[in-house]
């Protein structure tokens, strides 16, 4: 553990990543895993539904039919939250008008994807194998690719990996009109992180602006190289498995922390070992590793409260437009960020303090990393089936 005292007193931990600071109770919870005793949950949803809206050959809400996909399908999302058209707006600034201070907005264009992780509509991460997690990863590897600036400087990566990876023709998406600037891979799993559709799929959005987080990362990145000479991301996964204290799992390519700054109760990263950029940098044993370590947190979350356990997870690489700086600057992980904090029906909310005045969680990570590296091993629904 860091100082033991940290165990026993309230103390504020810093993010390297966002230059924000959060509040640690860990005296509040002395045992975190009070509360009910939940029954495991059995999955009731069936293979196929013929009303989902993502299950193959069903007709989706805007009427276009899905093809009878095998595991990945993309396609443009329907309800997009932006789009590539859309009426042009240049407001000026002017020091003078208080509202053009005060009242600013910008335009912002792009595309939005949907994409499957699997055809059977029953399925999560959690039940896929590593292997079956693979065309997932070679898809968003190759949406990526389809999408860098010409003047990328991981150009060739992206060449190579369109020339490598096999073309799934159905999770192909058309080259954008306009280069775009980031692009958000997530997923929201479960009905409490605002799932709509239990069918296991991510979205995908192509913005042409940089957003808050991840460009708040790029900035607390670039200088933290600027002054050290090296990555904070590469520094920080060399002192996690040198302290072993919040270290979850890790392979030859990926480790799984509880971050020392993290806010929400099971939240965990997944960063690269090297120093990987973006997925085009991934070679295909690097792909596998990393679905194994997707497969692993989507397992222990399950395992850990015996439910289908809820999160909200996301990709933050380097943009699809950039300079030579910033793609160096760049480290490749992966954020999950789960609201269940003592059982299946306990959950973690930012309200009252949280939303007023900053960030505060009860359990430690360390404590946390403790427990879900207890929750390995098979996949507890087995049992039950």
């Amino acid at each position: 553990m860091p100082d033991e005292v940290l165990n026993n007193i309230s103390h504020r931990r810093y993010n390297p990543l966002t230059g924000s600071w959060l509040l640690v109770s860990p005296h509040r919870t002395k045992r975190p895993w009070q509360g009910a005793q939940e029954t495991p949950s059995k999955n009731t949803l069936p293979e196929y539904d013929p009303k989902c809206y993502l299950c193959p050959g069903n007709k989706r809400a805007q009427g276009d039919n899905n093809p009878h996909y095998k595991n990945t399908f993309a396609f443009v999302n329907d309800y997009s939250a932006v789009k590539e058209e859309q009426q042009d707006y240049h407001p000026e600034t002017n020091k003078n008008d208080v509202a053009s201070l005060l009242l600013q907005a910008r335009p912002v264009t792009g595309r939005c994807y949907v994409l499957t992780f699997s055809a059977k509509h029953d399925t999560t991460l959690a039940d896929m194998t590593a292997e079956e997690i693979v065309p997932v990863i070679n898809t968003w590897t190759r949406i990526y690719a389809t999408h860098l600036s010409p003047s990328h400087p991981l150009k060739e990566q992206a060449k190579h990996v369109l020339e490598t990876i096999p073309q799934n023709p159905d999770g192909e998406v058309e080259p954008p009109k306009h280069q775009l600037k980031n692009m958000q891979i997530f997923e929201n799993k479960g009905a409490a992180m605002g799932c709509s559709n239990p069918h296991p799929h991510c979205q995908i959005w192509t913005t042409s602006t940089l957003p808050e987080e991840p460009g708040k990362e790029l900035v607390n990145m670039g200088t933290y190289k600027r002054d050290n000479g090296r990555h904070l991301l590469g520094d920080y996964v060399k002192l996690e498995l040198e302290k072993k204290e919040r270290v979850v799992w890790q392979n030859d390519s990926f480790v799984v922390v509880c971050p020392w700054w993290a806010l929400w109760p099971f939240e965990v990263l997944i960063i690269s070992k090297r120093h990987v950029r973006a997925l085009v940098d991934l070679d295909d044993k690097e792909r596998l590793h990393f679905a194994e370590a997707v497969q692993e947190v989507a397992r222990r979350y399950d395992n850990l409260f015996e439910t289908n356990f809820p999160y909200s997870s996301g990709i933050h690489q380097a943009p699809l437009d950039c300079t030579e700086e910033e793609a160096e600057t760049s480290w490749f992980h992966m954020h999950f960020y789960p609201p269940l904090l003592r059982s299946a029906t306990v959950k973690k909310f930012l309200v009252g303090y949280e939303l007023m005045a900053e960030p505060q969680r009860d359990i430690t990570p360390e404590q946390a990393a403790a427990k879900l590296r207890d929750c390995g091993g098979e996949l507890y629904r087995k049992s039950l089936e």
